[in-house]
């Protein structure tokens, strides 16, 4: 403003006004100045006045000094209300989790853990409309030129040039209607062209979408047809539909994110018997902070956690409750009565403070029956004395997290494995692995897998061969992190891997209920089944891939998909 300095730690909270005068009766002097001042965020006004500038300026100075005092005062008093609000906030949410662990057991009571197949299956629609959404091109016409008449005077009749008058006006128009058809001939070219054009262009469109929508329905036809095989197998009890039907129970088990879900399932159908090995969290997993509080002085907010005791005891009544309660589900969903007995795993992953490894431990074990089971009213039980009551078995103390052996562990025999052939010593330089039997080829994926797995402690077991597009061998991993059952499928191709095998590997990994699933094959995958693989527990190796995990464990071959398809015929 004129005259006058403004200064302030807020500026863009101050607005300011014109710098106004009075001025004497006779106009030849200023008597005094006057200047507004308004405050946004304090709702404040002022209106100063003083007869010199220099004056004004010192209550200018001092106005908004006070008035940053005041926004000081004020923006501490917000800090502090936002601050205890935020604390107040945290606090009912660290009680709320609190609660909700506490009352998983009961939550899972007032639901129908049966699984919807209805939702389960597929009735989208192909989501692209068929219609082509550029316009036809259309045919620009132009007026052929009208004859225009000469204009004959009377002087020109007389003097005989009507005649010429007349032949020069047809000459025109003779030219003018040339032209005029050399430019539609032009027009109608260029027409036919873009005719050709939006047709070839329409029709590419048509059948892309046919194509498209052929691969949806496929698809959408392909998921329904499996969820009727599962159910069919369901009422036939095959041993690997029970699995992949508790396993769909269990993952849509609702712990309001507070519990990562993890486990592995094993059916023995000899005593219909489900075994479940469950990833339980450890202490530290859970909600450890009873309250916040806002700390003034600082602006910190400040957590206060739970009591050594309550800490424990909030970890023993959750494992308890999460055995309780996947017993539970998986009975209750049983529609085709495949399960009379659950037998129950709870693994604790934590770090051994004596010498800081990474330890995996079972820490809790139970085995019921059916009828056994139902007999408890959960709704009134106290998990640990229900537990106890159905002879499960547990340290003292959970929270110790002392392992127990568990009363039945997962049999890792399979009675599609076989014994496996040596390939890998056969090989040298001069084996195209492309053009190798194909059995063979499954034979030497898995001796290669085991000498990978061998150096932790792990197993690759070879499946019969039958080339129904299964499994070809599983691994078990004993890493506590990354470890599992591996299914690994080998594929002697010398054509691009499409995205169905890699499909079809997903579903055999939900199938087996393992952890992961690779895929091996001499030749290399396709851009779509890379995209499908992404975010998922696959993983693709191709020719190139596998040649380099052969030359890491010293062995020699190459692959040449030309001569294997002319081989192969």
């Amino acid at each position: 403003m004129a005259g006058i300095t403004v200064e302030s730690r807020y500026l863009s909270d101050i607005s300011v006004g014109d710098l106004n005068v009075k001025w004497s009766a006779r106009g030849d002097r200023i008597l005094r100045y006057y200047i507004d001042f308004r405050h946004r965020t304090l709702n404040l006004h002022r209106e100063l006045g003083a007869p010199d500038l220099s004056i004004l300026q010192e209550k200018a100075n001092a106005l908004l000094a006070s008035w940053d005092e005041k926004t000081d005062k004020h923006n501490v008093k917000t800090m502090f209300a936002d601050g205890k609000a935020e604390a107040e906030r945290l606090t009912v949410q660290a009680e709320l989790e609190r609660d909700q662990l506490s009352n998983i057991l009961s939550h899972t009571l007032g639901i129908d853990d049966t699984v919807d197949w209805d939702e389960l299956r597929r009735n989208d629609a192909f989501g692209r409309s068929d219609k082509f959404d550029r316009a036809r091109p259309q045919l620009e016409r132009e007026n052929a030129p009208a004859y225009e008449e000469p204009k004959i005077t009377f002087w020109d009749t007389l003097f005989g040039k009507k005649a010429s008058l007349i032949q020069q006006a047809e000459e025109t128009h003779a030219v003018r209607m040339e032209e005029w058809q050399r430019r539609e001939a032009a027009r109608k070219d260029a027409h036919d062209k873009s005719i050709v054009a939006y047709e070839m262009e329409r029709s590419a469109f048509l059948a892309k979408h046919a194509e498209d929508k052929a691969a949806h329905d496929k698809e959408v036809a392909e998921h329904n047809r499996a969820i009727e095989e599962l159910i069919g197998s369901l009422r036939e009890g095959h041993e690997e539909a029970v699995m992949e039907h508790a396993s769909l129970v269990l993952e849509a088990s609702n712990y309001h994110g507070l519990i990562e879900k993890e486990f592995v399932l094993d059916y023995r159908s000899q005593d219909k018997t489900l075994l479940v090995e469950y990833e339980m969290p450890n202490p530290d997993d859970l909600p450890t902070v009873k309250s916040v509080r806002f700390v003034r002085a600082t602006g910190e907010l400040k957590e206060t956690p739970l009591a050594a005791r309550a800490k424990k005891d909030l970890f023993e009544d959750t494992i308890y409750q999460i055995a309780l309660r996947s017993i539970h589900e998986v009975l209750e969903a049983d529609d085709f009565q495949n399960i009379e007995n659950v037998a129950f795993n709870g693994f604790v992953t934590a770090i051994n403070p004596a010498n800081g490894l990474s330890n995996r431990n079972c820490i809790l074990s139970v085995l019921c029956s059916r009828a056994e089971f139902e007999k408890v009213d959960l709704a009134r039980v106290e998990p640990k004395a229900c537990f106890k009551a159905l002879s499960g078995v547990s340290a003292a103390s959970l929270a110790a997290l002392a392992p127990i052996p568990p009363i039945i562990t997962i049999d890792k025999s399979d009675r599609r494995f076989v014994d496996g052939r040596e390939i890998a010593d056969t090989l040298d330089a001069s084996v195209n692995l492309a053009a190798m039997d194909w059995e063979d080829f499954e034979h030497l994926i898995r001796e290669l897998f085991e000498k990978e797995f061998n150096s932790r402690g792990g197993e690759v077991k070879v499946t019969q061969s039958s080339r129904d597009e299964g499994v070809d061998a599983i691994a078990f991993d004993p890493d506590p992190i990354s470890g599992g059952k591996i299914v690994i499928q080998a594929k002697r191709y010398t054509r691009t891997v499409g995205v169905a095998a890699v499909r079809d590997l997903y579903g055999t990994v939900m199938n087996e209920g393992a952890t992961k699933g690779i895929l091996v094959t001499t030749s290399d995958f396709g851009p779509d089944a890379h995209k499908f693989a992404t975010a998922k527990p696959l993983s693709l190796l191709n020719g190139a891939n596998l040649l380099h995990l052969l030359r890491k464990h010293s062995y020699d071959a190459r692959i040449d998909l030309a001569e294997a398809r002319e081989a192969l015929g």
